[in-house]
């Protein structure tokens, strides 16, 4: 049988939320693109991997790119439009769907779906934009310094051949790196190679951040919706991490302000000032409807009790990563039983029985999301490393905020490590806002490929805050438009950023299509 082939100027593998902003921009920019998706949903953090935006406190006005604005005021109009919501919800201007504190905009994933596939529907009906579903990377075929082409595999094995002048890893674990021979890292590196404070005292590979398999979970009161047993129960109740002297299902995890300490949660809002977890996350509330649309509010579980840390699903081998991945689930679902049966309750009880699962918002019958929350990918050796010197309060002290000539975007968030596979360590580190230096999308050697996606060139720390939704999208729009400039230029993206009159016009081109390069003077409230 012939292999097919697409040819397009770009190939964008992983359909992220950095690979979705991508193609996005790429075709507004009039490339011709085709991009992968292992699953059947685009948009990875925000969609497949159910988790709601982590933004800042400026979000509202200022800090990320137009289009990613867009995708907000987009996913509130479908709301307005589709929803019965209360005149009072209808008329808010900065409507937050399930009133969640984690974010100003707490919605169902499967909104956050609908909303990308409309905005890139005029590209994909016109021709411009290809998306190849259920389709993995298998291999990459090089030249010197160059990426020739990738052969992916859709869920039939066929192999399909993609050919392009520039090629795009925006997959969450940074897949196609090892397989283009690009010089990359992963895990931990030590403080003798990056003179970070926090780093560790070796180097250690498989030490990455945690993953989670987050769930979606309803709460009707008087139900009963326990689910069976896991099979692995008794080991996860009985399970205690590292730092804590707590078992992991339990209402104490780490508090944020210091790392040195646990801190009490429970399950719902309440009068003695004990954080509550259910509105976390929380992403229907129905008292922002006018009539009866749910039977009880719907949070997502991507809390610390199911946090996976006890081995990694990069640089292991397929067995091992499948292994850890049932694992992760595993983890979810019992922390769900507990919830269910076991949980204290402020009242002196224990479970709460109307919990259940709630596959409508994630796309999947059994109330899961389609893929775990990956925080950390392989890394890019990169003309520039993003170090925790870069964004730290502590560190920078009175220079505020880190400028880059060359940067192609900002973000702000706390260096915020979740536990680690091997040593279990976590941070919470204040920082400045940041930018995004265009040294760090630019491999050392491979001359067509960039990174879209968490995968740009950043320490194990700094990608604590590199990692986040808005700064994902910046860095997948950001590559896509270098790849675009690099095209029409005829030049590589190392040549523009030694150029200052390329640099000039490819920042130009950025601002063209509202990324914003650097954060304004005298911020309120650094």
């Amino acid at each position: 049988m012939e292999q097919r082939l697409y040819e397009a100027d770009m190939v964008i593998v992983g359909g992220s939320l950095g690979g979705t902003a991508a193609a996005l921009a790429a075709a507004k920019a009039g490339m011709k693109v085709v991009m992968t998706e292992e699953t059947d949903w685009i948009g990875g953090q925000l969609t497949s991997q159910a988790v709601p935006p982590d933004e800042h406190r400026w979000i509202e006005s200022f800090g990320c790119t137009a289009s990613y604005r867009e995708f907000r005021n987009r996913v509130r109009d479908y709301y307005r439009v589709n929803y019965p919501l209360t005149e009072e919800a209808r008329q808010n201007p900065v409507l937050n769907p399930g009133n969640g504190w984690v974010s100003r905009l707490c919605h169902e994933p499967i909104i956050a779906l609908q909303v990308l596939e409309e905005m890139l529907s005029p590209y994909i009906h016109s021709g411009r934009l290809k998306v190849l579903y259920h389709t993995k990377i298998h291999r990459a075929e090089i030249c010197g310094d160059m990426v020739t082409s990738v052969i992916v595999r859709n869920r039939k094995g066929d192999d399909i051949l993609l050919r392009g002048a520039y090629y795009l890893d925006a997959t969450d674990c940074g897949d196609l790196l090892p397989l283009a021979g690009a010089e990359f890292v992963t895990g931990a590196e030590s403080a003798a190679d990056t003179g970070e404070p926090h780093a560790m005292k070796e180097a250690n590979p498989l030490d990455m951040q945690s993953i989670t398999h987050v769930a979606a979970v309803e709460y009707v009161e008087g139900g009963n919706f326990v689910i069976d047993r896991p099979d692995d129960y008794s080991f996860w109740k009985s399970y205690k991490p590292d730092f804590s002297p707590f078992p992991i299902l339990s209402w104490h995890a780490s508090d944020a302000n210091d790392m040195t300490k646990m801190k009490k949660f429970t399950m719902f809002p309440n009068a003695h000032g004990i954080v509550s977890l259910w509105d976390y996350r929380r992403i229907v509330d129905p008292s922002q409807l006018s009539r009866p649309l749910y039977e009880g509010e719907i949070t997502l579980l991507n809390w610390p009790q199911n946090d996976y840390y006890l081995g990694p699903v990069i640089g292991v081998s397929p067995e091992e990563k499948a292994h850890h991945l049932r694992s992760a689930r595993s983890l979810t679902l019992a922390l769900i039983y507990w919830l269910q049966t076991e949980a204290p309750r402020m009242d002196g009880g224990t479970g709460y029985p109307g919990i259940r699962l709630w596959g409508e918002a994630l796309g999947t019958k059994h109330g899961l999301a389609k893929t775990p929350y990956i925080r950390e990918s392989r890394r890019i050796k990169a003309l520039y490393t993003i170090t925790e010197h870069d964004v730290s309060k502590e560190l920078r002290g009175n220079a505020g905020i880190k400028r880059y000539k060359d940067s192609v975007g900002v973000g702000s968030y706390h260096l915020d490590l979740h536990p680690t596979t091997v040593t279990q360590r976590s941070f919470y580190i204040p920082t400045y806002p940041y930018e995004i230096p265009l040294g760090s999308l630019i491999p050392v050697r491979i001359k067509n490929l960039l990174p879209a996606c968490k995968n740009i060139g950043m320490t194990q720390i700094a990608n604590g805050c590199y990692r986040l939704h808005p700064t994902e999208w910046n860095i997948g729009e950001s590559a896509a438009l270098l790849a675009a400039y690099a095209i029409r230029s005829n030049q590589y993206p190392y040549e523009i950023k030694g150029s200052s009159e390329h640099l000039y016009r490819y920042q130009k081109l950025l601002q063209e299509h509202g990324v914003e390069l650097h954060w304004p003077d005298g911020l309120e409230g650094v």
